[in-house]
């Protein structure tokens, strides 16, 4: 019995906690959005600093990045990350666009930016669930949780029922 109520508990945990992945994932777009449009706005600044040079941004990366100064070679080194990390932020942001409702949250957890999503959960507020998707997030949480109780004291439950068994005979 305390088995049942244990299993419910953690049923009802896991479909809360899981509930909430549609909101996160909604929060994390739109700090996605913003994460694209600031490093946008960088990257655009640099452009335009080594085009007065002649220089596209490879090339002033790589300027940068054989300078004697460690300083600007930082800076090189920094803006190539910048350079990649929005490559790689905008194409998220493509798949977002192309998903739907629940798909979104596969394309959330299979390619996250630790940044953009250590930021989202920095501010994440809770929400009700009034959507398909979280309805549907709320059921297979709540289910998972049962299921891995039930799963974890599978063992314990199969012994105590040969024990009972073996004392009827």
């Amino acid at each position: 019995m305390i088995l049942r109520y244990f299993a419910l508990a953690v049923a009802l945990a896991a479909g809360l906690l899981t509930s909430q992945l549609p909101e996160f994932s909604q929060q994390y777009r739109q700090r996605l959005g913003g994460a694209i449009d600031e490093l946008s706005r960088i990257l655009v600044a640099f452009d335009a600093d080594a085009g007065r040079l002649n220089l596209s941004r490879e090339e002033g990366i790589a300027r940068m990045k054989t300078n004697a100064d460690e300083l600007v070679r930082q800076q090189g080194a920094h803006m190539q990350e910048n350079s990649a990390r929005l490559v790689r932020l905008r194409q998220q942001l493509i798949e977002y666009a192309g998903a739907g409702p629940l798909a979104r949250i596969g394309v959330m957890m299979s390619n996250f930016d630790q940044e953009v999503a250590r930021r989202a959960m920095d501010d994440f507020e809770p929400a009700v669930p009034l959507t398909s998707e979280g309805a549907i997030t709320t059921a297979a949480g709540a289910v998972a949780g049962w299921g891995l109780v039930r799963l974890v004291f599978l063992p314990i439950v199969l012994r105590r029922r040969r024990r009972v068994a073996q004392r009827r005979i």
